[in-house]
């Protein structure tokens, strides 16, 4: 039956006769029940549970060759019902001290099959004492098997097994110094290189080392290995004292050992990589990969720059992946133009089948790193021209997203785009972005020799008999983009392209024929073809493509690098990077996401500022009343009047009994629940700092910190841009652990559109998480949207609620105005609801300069020399939403130098809802000003692992309102 089996047949018979052997008396029999039973029975088989007893009864019998077969088949099977009747008899042979040697490492092994099908059933509990008491035993056999289950063990909580540690350290000075090492144990003058590579692993598991005794003597073992390994020209001396040159590597990053130790590592590394081996070149290149999640090494690396791209053009096609994988990761702003040219030069002899990974990294380190947006353009043209079958199309689109989001690069595009159409043979992929590029924006070289709209035509045309199907759509709309931009109209080129038009119209392609039908009727249209052919309008930010393009190809080599290894967590968009911080103690740059380069696009556009729609929401209140008058012909009379003071108390909406929105909304409520520890216990864990001041600090800029505790930091930086924000909320781990059971939610409010990338499960030790949040606004609200989340660190469940810097003012830009500008807008909202009054108390005693400084912060534009009052102010802004696009928004703010604490304010715009919502953020910020407020400085963008608020910010200052 077993020579059946082997065979690779299905044997489906005889099955009681297998079992039925394990009880016979004789060796030789039994030896075969056990053999056949465990080959041909899996763990859920009927017939298992007739053998239960009489696999036992071996066990815990004195032949110790019947405990091995025993022991054999239950790790074998390792079923859970074997583990629930057996487990205990194992481990009680693997503790027992009459056993002989080779039954206690069977018995470990098997207790460690157990373990790994079915935790939840054996019982390891207290089990510290006992694995400490095994790891004092003097038989390396057994002292193998038994850090292969404290391997185990630890990895599914090492808190347990402390004591453990310097045990393992004993061991490993044990081996490094070869004393007490039977010589069956020495394998080519290495002392038993599997136990030293095993405890090593185990080492991983531990946060950190608190005992310097214990520490000093692990890394003088390490530094031991570390001197002692070299290469050799036997192989098998050599794979074994690699085996635990890189386990050691490893577990000198993972307890973030002293500088020099690591340049030390790189340097042996360096060496590797520069031997002719290919095998030792290839494990050096993977191991310098997995070092570039150390902090103060990539200088180290940098070093070895020349060595690595010369392993890129190694023959062997192993080595260059690794070598790319490693040039990608070392590559910052200081390196990439180097980087990125090697890798242009080489994508001309690149294997095929490197072709298309080589062009996405090197168009992903272009992008992230440009020094300047002309050289990224160059950069992805020569990409196109060299590898153009190989290029996908989220590459040229995304040249098309840079350069249509900056005015400023979309001349030089356009002049480099007609440089390459110019070339006898240029690739199909070239031919589109060229095309697209010159049919937005090729007029502006209309001044330039040989750029005239006939020539520029002529160039593309002359592509157009080479390319397929799918281009020449693309072709259609450049012609038509170039026919609008000719002016006057050149009647010749008109006549030229109409005939095209014409020629496509009976295409059998559906979508060549719609484009030219309906580009030929369109072009008839004389003047009215500015408007209907008008440039793209520019892209909403967005994360890159090709970053998920390149972690989708990376799916092979996931598992040679480091920072995937140690930071098991589930699929996520969110980005892993580890506490890269200087020496020096300068918080380490934050990059936010991949169009971090591009320029914002400029707000004072041909938008519609001067919208009328009037929608009004009733949910905000009643809306306050303005004194109507007559029109005068002052443009300012109907506020110039003595300030209306003398009203009864009741009239006005005292601020401390607002209600629960805006920045000012609920405090106590939302700060005085911000940590929530879901099991009581003696230590709570507490907030560092208040978090309603960096809360109010983010309101007035785009980074910071917005909550820390003794075991997480959770930073923002955020950008704006019209109705639209992205903030990526940085997620910092501080502690040599894990955090673990990670949840986030985003609670937004009915005006906000929020989307948040998935965040994973778990945080690994000393590392930060990147998590992009999406945010759309659809209409003014002063409410906040509430970030709920919650960690495990140990035996403490942390919930979190914090307010997240989604605020009104942050979908405002300055918009200061003219005389000319101010006052026909001013008189055509000439009442409620579309402008509102109201008299303010208890606003705190403050000079104009700091007032006007105030509003300035929050991104509302004084306009000086408007009103004749010195005492007054007027000040515009532009809303943006996505139901009301740009909105213009007009202040005027008239103060009593004889009384400070009161003031007459009166907003007006185009919509009754913002209106009010706009009056009443300006009124909770002037009467929660603080005593002494100045502008805001510009602060440069920090790493949320080390929060640093200067205490003369003015957000800083607003805490005692909190």
């Amino acid at each position: 039956m077993l020579y059946i089996y082997m065979l690779g047949y299905d044997v489906d018979f005889g099955h009681m006769e297998a079992v039925s052997l394990i009880s016979a008396p004789k060796y030789p029999e039994k030896q075969v029940g056990y053999i056949v039973t465990s080959c041909l029975l899996n763990e859920n088989h009927d017939f298992l549970r007739l053998a239960i007893n009489t696999v036992r009864n071996d066990i815990i019998g004195r032949n110790e060759t019947f405990q091995c077969l025993a022991l054999t088949l239950v790790g074998n099977i390792g079923g859970r019902e074997f583990a629930e009747s057996l487990a205990p008899d194992v481990q009680k042979l693997l503790l027992s001290s009459s056993c002989r040697p080779l039954v206690r490492k069977k018995s470990a092994l098997c207790l460690l099959r157990l373990f790994r099908k079915n935790p939840d059933v054996v019982n390891v509990d207290g089990w510290a004492d006992r694995m400490t008491q095994l790891l004092d035993e003097r038989d390396l056999g057994v002292l193998t098997s038994s850090m292969s289950l404290l391997v185990a063990l630890v990895s599914n909580n090492h808190e347990a097994y402390w004591t453990c540690l310097p045990k393992c350290v004993k061991i490993l000075e044990r081996l490094a110094r070869s004393q007490d090492v039977p010589q069956e144990y020495t394998y080519y003058g290495i002392p038993s290189p599997w136990l030293q590579v095993k405890t090593m692993r185990a080492l991983q598991y531990f946060p950190t080392i608190e005992d310097p005794n214990t520490r000093r003597t692990l890394f003088e073992v390490l530094q031991r290995i570390l001197m002692g390994t070299d290469v050799v020209k036997n192989v098998n001396k050599n794979n074994a004292s690699h085996a635990v040159l890189f386990e050691a590597l490893a577990l000198v990053m993972h307890l973030d050992a002293e500088k020099e130790m690591m340049s030390q590592c790189v340097a042996l590394l360096g060496k590797f990589i520069a031997v002719r081996e290919p095998n030792i070149r290839y494990l050096g290149l993977e191991n310098m990969t997995r070092m570039l999640i150390v902090a103060d090494v990539q200088e180290s690396l940098k070093r070895h720059q020349a060595q690595i791209i010369t392993s890129l053009k190694d023959p062997d096609i192993s080595i260059c992946r690794r070598a790319l994988d490693l040039l990608y990761g070392m590559c910052d702003i200081t390196n990439a133009k180097d980087i990125v040219e090697e890798l242009l030069q080489y994508l001309n002899s690149a294997d095929f089948t490197m072709r298309e990974e080589l062009s996405l990294k090197a168009a992903i380190l272009a992008e992230k790193f440009a020094p300047d947006l002309s050289w990224y353009v160059d950069v992805i043209l020569q990409l196109i021209e060299k590898a153009g079958d190989f290029i996908s199309d989220d590459i040229w689109f995304r040249v098309v997203q840079f350069v249509t989001n900056n005015d400023d690069l979309q001349p030089y595009a356009a002049a480099k785009a007609k440089e390459y159409l110019d070339k006898p043979a240029v690739d199909e992929k070239m031919v589109k972005v060229c095309a697209y590029i010159l049919g937005e924006y090729s007029h502006l070289l209309a001044r330039r020799p040989g750029c005239s709209p006939k020539e520029i035509f002529c160039v593309i045309h002359e592509k157009l008999p080479s390319v397929s199907t799918t281009t020449i759509p693309l072709l259609l709309s450049a012609y038509a983009k170039i026919l609008m931009h000719t002016q006057p109209p050149d009647q010749v080129l008109q006549n030229q392209i109409w005939a095209i038009f014409t020629k496509y119209e009976s295409c059998i392609d559906a979508e060549i024929q719609q484009r030219a039908v309906e580009y030929f009727a369109l072009s008839r249209k004389g003047a009215a073809l500015m408007d209907i052919f008008a440039e793209m309008p520019k892209f909403p930010e967005r994360q890159s493509s090709l970053i998920k393009k390149a972690e989708d190809a990376e799916g092979d080599t996931a598992e040679q690098s480091a920072l995937k290894l140690r930071a098991q967590q589930q699929p996520s968009n969110a980005l892993v990077v580890t506490d890269q911080r200087p020496s020096n103690g300068e918080p380490p740059p934050v990059f936010v996401g991949q169009l971090s380069v591009v320029k914002a696009p400029n707000m004072n556009n041909t938008e519609d500022h001067y919208s009328t729609e009037l929608v009004l929401s009733q949910e905000n209140g009643n809306l306050s009343q303005v004194d109507q008058q007559p029109p005068s012909a002052d443009p300012l009379s109907d506020l110039l009047g003595p300030l209306a003071i003398e009203g009864p108390p009741g009239a006005t909406v005292q601020y401390e009994n607002s209600t629960v929105s805006g920045l000012e909304s609920g405090p106590d409520v939302v700060d005085g629940s911000a940590i929530v520890p879901v099991e009581v216990g003696t230590n709570t864990i507490q907030p560092i700092g208040n978090i309603a001041v960096r809360f109010h600090a983010l309101c007035l800029k785009d980074s910071g910190v917005l909550y820390e505790d003794p075991y997480i930091q959770i930073g923002i930086k955020a950008e704006w841009r019209a109705h639209q924000g992205r903030l990526v909320l940085f997620l910092g781990n501080k502690n040599t652990s894990p955090l673990v059971s990670v949840q986030t939610l985003i609670l937004p409010p009915a005006h906000l559109k929020m989307e948040l990338s998935l965040v994973p499960d778990t945080i690994p030790p000393r590392a930060q998480v990147q998590c992009p949040l999406e945010v759309v606004n659809l209409r003014p609200s002063r409410d906040v949207a509430v970030l709920d989340f919650s960690y495990k660190f140990g035996t403490h469940m942390v919930n979190i609620k914090l307010r997240l810097p989604a605020v009104l003012n942050k979908f405002l830009q300055p918009l200061p105005v003219s005389a000319e500008e101010f006052f026909p807008q001013w008189r055509s909202l000439s009442g409620p609801p579309l402008k509102l009054q109201e008299v303010v108390r208890g606003v705190r005693p403050m000079a104009l300069p700091e007032m006007s400084n105030l509003l300035h912060s929050y991104r509302i534009a004084i306009s000086p020399g408007l009103d004749p009052n010195p005492n007054n102010l007027v000040a515009s802004t532009t809303f943006y939403s996505e139901n009301t696009r740009a909105i213009v928004c007009l202040v005027r703010i008239e103060t009593d130098p004889a009384d400070r604490t009161q003031l007459r304010m009166t907003l007006a715009s185009g919509d009754p809802t913002l209106t009010f919502e706009l009056k009443e953020f300006i009124k909770e910020q002037l009467v929660s000003i603080p005593t002494v407020a100045q502008a805001p400085t510009p602060a440069p963008p920090a790493a949320p692992l080390t929060p640093q608020i200067p205490p003369n910010d003015p957000a800083a200052l607003l805490a005692d309102l909190l």
